[in-house]
């Protein structure tokens, strides 16, 4: 199975040879752990990278119920749809991604970024109906109490586990991605002189800010035994991010659309204004009633006044500085829309403006001359 083209051959084990097959090797490495299921030897060694482990069987009024809990084991399920989602990276960029970029013939910094609006959209929009899926099931809709009520939640059912183990194989697969797709430096001849002088992030060190970021926030919800909260919080911000990258995608098409990006503003302001509010909702005022507010690793409880607090400083942190980025580059944005157009009156009024000319002639290097351009004749006087 071969994800690209290849049009030229590099040595084994060579820097381009692992780029340009870094989806083979791994497409390998999931089968032959798939054939170790086949082997009673290896199955349960196999099964660890598949399957999510800590489960646990319990009554309810439905019946047996399974449910699951975190341990070390789940670096193993993580690392296995981490190679997974490296997999369908490399189909969506080969056979949809690619084929448009042929048609469109963009520059090559607007192919990057269309790239990666296009990988994440795909992302956003399974994550956030997937996520849309999982509340509506759990009945976090319903009862937004549930959010917060019998903290700690331990033990979680098949599908909240495995969505946070996708998430965070997601995440983790964006890092080695940067070194697989190669992802360069916007060039300086690229970039004009005011947006140097604005200081925005180059293409590496921007997308390893945000993936830091999600990876931070995930792993706090997920070790922290908050996925409830976590679950409804990302739901709202994959919706904001699938908005605001169907946006570039459309404007790298036509850039005459520019009415989604004002939609994706408003929705973007509020989605940081429910994140907070939320967030003092459950965490500040739910569990700060909770009756047991002591730390105990055992039951998985953190409810204290210190991590309450550094949580609520961890996302409201983020979301302000959010919307200081946000607010930021409109400012700078409008400043130049209004010197684009201050040039333009200034040019076409230059244009209409007319030299004030006499009525018979105009001056010129201090002789009269005619509105035809040519001086007068002066009249011969004859002598006396």
């Amino acid at each position: 199975m071969a994800f690209r083209r290849r049009n030229k051959s590099y040595p084994f084990f060579s820097q381009e040879f692992l780029i340009q097959n870094h989806a083979d090797i791994v497409f390998s490495l999931v089968i032959f752990i798939l054939i170790g299921l086949m082997f009673e030897t290896t199955a349960k060694t196999a099964i660890l990278f598949i399957q999510p482990q800590y489960n646990i069987s319990t009554m309810s009024a439905d019946g047996e119920v399974t449910l699951y809990h975190y341990g070390w084991k789940d670096c193993a399920t993580v690392l296995f749809y981490l190679c997974i989602t490296i997999i369908l990276h490399a189909v969506v960029q080969e056979y949809v991604l690619d084929k448009v970029n042929r048609r469109l013939h963009l520059s090559k910094s607007k192919n990057t970024k269309f790239n990666e609006s296009g990988q994440l959209c795909v992302f956003y929009l399974v994550s956030s109906v997937w996520s849309l899926y999982v509340i509506a099931t759990e009945g976090f809709l319903l009862h937004p109490s549930s959010l917060w009520e019998n903290y700690p939640h331990v033990h979680l059912r098949f599908q909240v586990k495995f969505f946070y183990l996708t998430q965070l194989a997601y995440w983790f697969h964006a890092l080695p991605e940067l070194y697989f797709q190669k992802v360069r430096k916007v060039s300086e001849d690229e970039r004009n002189a005011e947006t140097l002088k604005q200081g925005r992030y180059e293409e590496v060190p921007r997308q390893l800010q945000y993936i830091s970021l999600y990876l931070l926030h995930i792993l706090a919800a997920y070790l922290l035994n908050l996925t409830r909260v976590g679950l409804v919080l990302l739901f709202l911000q994959y919706i904001s991010e699938m908005g605001f990258h169907l946006s570039r995608l459309f404007y790298f098409t036509d850039e005459n659309h520019h009415k989604m990006f004002e939609m994706w503003s408003v929705g973007f302001v509020l989605t940081r204004m429910i994140t907070m509010t939320l967030m003092f909702l459950a965490v500040g005022f739910g569990l700060a009633r909770s009756e047991n507010q002591m730390l105990d690793l055992e039951t998985g409880n953190f409810n204290t006044l210190s991590i309450r607090l550094l949580v609520l400083f961890m996302v409201c942190f983020t979301q302000s500085w959010l919307l200081w980025k946000f607010f930021r580059f409109q400012l700078s944005r409008t400043r130049e829309l209004r010197l684009e157009q201050a040039k333009k009156r200034a040019a076409t009024k230059q244009m209409q403006r007319t030299p004030k000319r006499d009525s018979v002639g105009h001056h010129e290097n201090g002789l009269i001359k005619a509105e035809n351009g040519t001086s007068p004749r002066l009249k011969k006087v004859k002598a006396p």
